[in-house]
């Protein structure tokens, strides 16, 4: 496989990536999780981890739950939130399994206590596993309603001192405009926080992206689509949107 450069060392040294639920979900089979794309996704993570990049993954749960849609149809929103959560438990169990079958140690970290399935979240014991060049999965979001994933996310990243978070989506950055609805619409190769707010665009949600600006948490936004893309944005290439101070 060609890199960009012959001794290209990775330009990140500590990741948190935030995948969404929906990036699980099969196209033509609809499943929830679909087995071709976990097993994608996973050799993704896989590569940048045999590159001795110390990954940690913050997994959604909207390919299942998402409480906001259940507080749409009439569930309470603290327990839809709640339901949101296990979703992300069960996400967060398929990539496990997904990735010790290729050969990579992974521990799954839950917010909300289950002893049976998942570590309870310990920052100490997560980096020391990051040491051991494990992957690190967290689940159940902060452990509260009312916060989303993407907010785990920069929570995780502050906590842990991560160099990135490398936010997955099915569109290959940040753009001025809705490029599904307008053709004219220009994409951003990097944007400082004060411009995105300024520009009332859709990064994260407020609290996760007023996290990643104080505590100076770059943030790149980039399409899961091209079966490298996590490697080629950890050697340093161009690709999707940079958010940064």
């Amino acid at each position: 496989m060609p890199h960009s450069k012959p001794d290209a060392r990775p330009k990140y040294k500590r990741v948190v990536l935030k995948l969404s639920g929906e990036v699980l979900r099969g196209g033509k089979s609809g499943d929830p999780i679909d087995a071709a794309t976990l097993d994608r996704t996973c050799a993704q993570v896989k590569e940048i981890h045999d590159l001795g990049v110390q990954v940690c993954v913050v997994i959604g749960g909207g390919n299942i739950f998402r409480g906001l849609d259940g507080s749409q149809r009439g569930v309470d929103r603290t327990t839809g939130d709640y339901m949101g959560m296990l979703a992300t438990v069960i996400n967060g169990l398929a990539l496990m399994d997904c990735l010790e079958k290729l050969g990579v140690s992974t521990r799954v970290q839950s917010a909300i206590p289950m002893n049976q399935i998942a570590e309870p979240f310990i920052l100490r014991r997560a980096m020391r596993h990051l040491q051991k060049k494990r992957v690190v999965i967290f689940v159940a979001g902060t452990g509260n309603p009312y916060f989303s994933t993407d907010t785990t996310a920069a929570l995780r990243a502050s906590e842990l001192h991560a160099d990135i978070i490398m936010k997955a989506t099915k569109v290959d950055g940040i753009y001025d405009k809705d490029p599904k609805k307008h053709a004219d619409a220009v994409k951003y190769e990097e944007l400082t926080f004060i411009d995105a707010l300024k520009q009332r665009l859709n990064v994260m949600d407020s609290t996760a992206f007023s996290l990643c600006m104080d505590n100076n948490v770059p943030i790149l936004v980039f399409d899961l689509g091209d079966e490298h893309a996590i490697r080629k944005a950890i050697m340093g290439e161009k690709i999707g949107t940079l958010v940064r101070n």
